[in-house]
């Protein structure tokens, strides 16, 4: 049951499950009608990939994890599952995962999705201690999923999943950032290096948290600009939006422990709605 338990933790279910979400919510997007059978289909194989690509990740750092409070009590670090048995279980979730959305799909879809996985798990992961460039670079993976369920759907990369690929890309940066403010000394001590240059929780990476949520905004729009989606979801986003900058605003000013975790919230709150706004108001 131990085991069991500790196989579960590998999968980050709730971070594997966020990002398989907005798979499912971009495939419903490029769908005329919606099929939620098949749009659980593109939730579960996200939800394997993603996995994969966590395991992945906490294989490369397990002896880092070993130094942060946050992680120090994870499989990898404590031993409950040795790095020979993550790495089989990955190999597993991934061919399931790929497999799945290659045979129910499109080989695109499982393409994209592989590239997804080899970006996060063998550029991003080791990038973390070597420049704050790690966050642009895992933007991309992180902005993948609503593209790649879009896809999946449709059967090509057209300018609506680019779009939809953009929302979650500029988005990556105030949520990690923030994370990054909040989680600052744990992430010294394993050397991870993710706020950006010079590194200091200071004005100057508040106004960078700043200048990325102001330009989301703009992004959000272009579903309407599109024709992807009604007033009523660019409304949602442009409210989202704006309340997501004054929040920044606010760490700009005081620049604080505090304002960072409001952000860090704010942020986990922000996408899925816009997301959602988007499909019930999808044109």
């Amino acid at each position: 049951m131990n085991k069991a338990r500790a196989y579960f933790q590998l999968l980050k279910f709730r971070l594997s499950f966020t990002v398989a979400f907005s798979s499912a919510l971009g495939y419903l997007l490029g769908l005329a009608t919606p099929n939620w059978g098949r749009a659980l289909l593109v939730l579960l194989g996200g939800l394997l990939v993603t996995g994969a690509a966590n395991i992945i990740n906490q294989v490369f750092e397990k002896d880092l994890d070993k130094l942060m409070k946050r992680t120090e009590n994870r499989p990898l670090p404590t031993g409950r599952i040795s790095p020979a048995e993550a790495w089989v279980f990955c190999v597993v979730l991934a061919v399931a995962g790929l497999g799945l959305l290659a045979y129910y799909f499109n080989p695109l879809t499982a393409a994209l999705s592989l590239l997804s996985l080899i970006l996060y798990g063998f550029i991003y992961t080791p990038l973390k201690t070597v420049s704050p460039i790690c966050v642009a670079v895992g933007a991309i993976p992180g902005g993948l999923p609503p593209l790649i369920g879009w896809v999946a759907a449709t059967g090509f990369v057209g300018e609506a999943a680019w779009v939809l690929f953009g929302i979650q890309f500029m988005w990556q940066f105030p949520h990690f950032w923030a994370i990054a403010w909040v989680a600052d000394e744990d992430y010294k001590r394993a050397g991870f290096k993710m706020l950006p240059t010079p590194g200091n929780r200071d004005l100057r990476t508040a106004f960078q948290i700043m200048t990325y949520t102001v330009l989301l905004i703009p992004v959000s729009l272009l579903p309407l600009v599109l024709g992807i989606s009604g007033r009523v979801s660019a409304g949602v986003a442009l409210v989202c939006g704006v309340l997501f900058v004054l929040l920044t605003v606010r760490l700009m000013r005081t620049q604080d422990r505090k304002s960072a975790l409001s952000i860090m919230f704010a942020s986990f709150l922000y996408l899925p709605i816009v997301q959602i706004a988007l499909l019930l108001d999808k044109v």
